[in-house]
């Protein structure tokens, strides 16, 4: 018989900033939280380590943290991060709303260290239902190959994303990328569900990959930075950053250093929307509206609001082209080339390295580009993780395979299953653009916390935006019944 003790009110599977944001929140519930476990592959938590370049900023100020969203006076805070590490004063000093990314990195690791419910070095490998004992078995192993189970009466899937790669690029991958959770199952196609297998053919040269992901980047960029043509095809934050890397890697006189060549599909290397009214649609109220549109009108708004959550900082943006001014003073020719509206539609394997064939979208014209490498920065998506195969029959996918989920985040189950299953990050298409952005993260967290100990230990805000999302309804201000005459 499964006696109390032996049950965990809550695993955690991944140990990514969401579900580290829900393990934080969960440890100061007063009067004692839910008892949880949270589980990742890893040895330790890295966030986008192939992305932490020196200079780089997290697009969010530092309020978004693990906590502060849903409860400032926890100890998990960033600023109670510099408090114990003594940078306070130099924080203060630096008059930073947005802080580098490479601290927050060292934050979040410092909140695991230190949380007791998190554990690392357990990779899982199956998720089940235990019908006689109305529990979910988690089955992990170690690096080791330890194989151990726990059980639980709530589970919680915060397992990231996996990068997508365009499917002319994937044959020519160098090497094999896993989610940066260590949960994932490869490379997505850039379709469907992104559940690629990651089976490059790997044609490299020897000294290092030639195609690979951003996710990569830090790790090759000083041997990219001695070929002679680079490419990079996105025009989102990472792929703005590895231009403007590749770019600084040239000398003064713009002889050293790759040609930097900036591709996207996007009809301009636009910037992100950061206007105080536009940043509303990362509002709970937002959420609320989104999920009560239909289907098919969900599904166009996610591809139209592409600069909501896929634009370039301006302050990115403005690197770049101070790069490309100094390097112009006195007539000389730029070592760079940006070129919006462009697909890539196929690659072969060249003389010296590797032909794109594109066509440019607005004018449908084709052309070559040859180019010694290639950085694919095209973003993640949510992937179904192998260890799900064996609770897949009992969740209620919808038609594209994906969660069905609602307004606390639980996935839709069969009835037989007493159990509850939540999801973090993998709802785009259901609560929109705000899921991948770390401001709802904490709002996000306490919403579950909520939900998992069954009453409100943390207030969530019923109202956060001044913008009215959908048509006012009657005897709201500016409606039928309220308009001032």
């Amino acid at each position: 018989m499964t006696t109390s003790h032996d049950v965990y009110d809550l695993v955690g599977v991944g140990i990514g900033p969401f579900n580290l944001s829900l393990a934080a929140l969960a440890d100061g519930v007063p009067g004692g939280g839910p008892r949880a476990l949270f589980l990742d592959a890893r040895p330790a938590f890295s966030w986008h380590p192939g992305l932490l370049l020196e200079g780089t900023i997290l697009q969010v100020p530092f309020l978004a943290d693990l906590v502060t969203m849903a409860d400032p006076t926890s100890r998990w805070s960033y600023l109670n991060y510099l408090r114990e590490h003594d940078r306070m004063f130099p924080f203060f000093f630096s008059e930073r709303f947005h802080i580098p990314r490479r601290e927050y990195d060292h934050y979040c690791r410092w909140v695991t260290e230190n949380l007791p419910s998190c554990r690392f070095d357990a990779r899982a490998t199956e998720l089940a239902w235990d019908e006689s004992a109305d529990v979910f078995l988690v089955t992990y192993r170690s690096a080791g190959g330890t194989v151990s189970s726990v059980r639980a009466r709530q589970v919680v899937l915060g397992v990231g994303t996996n990068p997508v790669v365009p499917e002319p690029l994937r044959p020519y991958l160098d090497t094999h990328t896993n989610s940066d959770r260590g949960t994932g199952t490869g490379i997505g196609t850039g379709t469907g569900t992104g559940t690629g297998t990651g089976t490059g053919t790997g044609t490299g040269t020897g000294d290092g990959p030639r195609v690979l992901h951003s996710a990569e980047y830090r790790a090759h960029r000083a041997r990219l930075a001695g070929l002679d043509d680079v490419t990079v095809v996105g025009a989102g934050q990472s792929g703005a950053e590895v231009v403007l890397d590749l770019l600084r890697h040239q000398d003064g006189g713009g002889a050293g250093g790759p040609y930097v060549r900036w591709l996207a599909r996007t009809p301009a290397f636009a910037p992100m929307e950061y206007s105080k009214i536009g940043l509303e649609h990362f509002t709970p109220d937002y959420i609320r509206y989104f999920r009560a549109l239909p289907e098919a009108r969900r599904e166009r708004l996610v591809r139209e609001q592409w600069q909501l959550y896929k634009g370039v900082s301006e302050e990115t943006l403005g690197e770049i082209h101070d790069e490309l001014y100094e390097r112009t003073i006195g007539g000389t020719e730029p070592r760079a080339a940006l070129h919006p509206g462009v697909a890539v539609e196929a690659m072969e394997r060249g003389a010296d390295g590797y032909v794109l064939m594109c066509r440019h979208t607005e004018q449908d014209e084709r052309f070559e580009v040859r180019t010694s490498a290639v950085v694919s920065a095209t973003g993640y998506e949510a992937a179904r993780p192998d260890f799900l195969d064996g609770l897949a029959k009992l969740v209620d996918w919808d038609e594209r395979g994906r969660y069905r989920i609602d307004g606390d985040y639980r996935v839709a189950l069969d009835p037989r299953v007493s159990g509850t299953l939540y999801v973090q990050n993998a709802e785009l298409h259901t609560h929109g653009v705000g899921a991948p952005d770390l401001t709802l993260g904490a709002w996000r967290a306490a919403t579950i916390l909520n939900a998992v100990v069954g009453r409100t230990v943390l207030r969530v805000p019923e109202r956060a935006a001044w913008t009215t999302f959908g048509a006012p309804g009657p005897g709201a201000p500016g409606g039928p019944e309220g308009s001032p005459r």
